[in-house]
């Protein structure tokens, strides 16, 4: 088989792979789908490459934090939510809030909440967010009482399309939204 249709074949098992995933795909995950013979650099050219296959069409190849994954480009999302609508989750000022402290200053306890909120942090805003596994405990502040920290999960990340928490917009522009 020439180069060129070798270069072909690892791009159509890649693309597969990808598409039938049901959660981003690591760079570990891809180089066993080759019996980790493939240099790391070849599989991310692969990837670009498949980028840019991708380039003009309905979806797109996308790097999160936990992986790699195809998504519907976001100009299509109205179209989708039609075909399987999902209730709108409704979230409150509380949980997003809440939410955002440990998102910008993780890792934090109940406490730093409560004190950056000015008010108690109610569990069910800590539950609910653990629930969506956008928040997990992470350890214990040495101080006595040892409380919790939280912090956000790479599903946090994965859910809100971001690779690192430093994509976050500026802090500021997350005040001003909301004043």
């Amino acid at each position: 088989m020439s180069e060129t249709g070798n270069i072909r074949e690892l791009k159509d098992v890649l693309e597969v792979a990808l598409l039938t995933s049901h959660q981003p795909l690591s760079l570990d995950d891809m180089l066993r789908l080759f019996g980790e013979r493939m240099e790391r650099a070849t599989l991310r050219m692969l990837l670009d490459e498949l980028k840019q296959d991708w380039a003009e069409r309905t979806m797109e190849l996308v790097q999160v934090a936990s992986g790699y994954r195809f998504q519907a480009r976001e100009k299509y999302t109205t179209y989708l939510m039609r075909l399987h609508p999902e209730k709108q989750v409704k979230y409150s000022r509380a949980v997003i809030e809440t939410l955002a402290i440990i998102a910008y200053r993780q890792p934090v306890t109940r406490g730093d909440i409560e004190e950056i909120r000015g008010v108690a942090v109610n569990p069910n805003v800590m539950r609910q967010l653990q629930e969506r596994d956008w928040v997990d405990v992470v350890g214990q502040r040495e101080v006595p009482g040892r409380p919790s920290l939280y912090a956000t999960t790479k599903h946090f990340l994965n859910d809100f399309n971001l690779r690192s928490l430093e994509e976050l917009p500026p802090m500021e522009a997350f005040v001003k939204a909301d004043a």
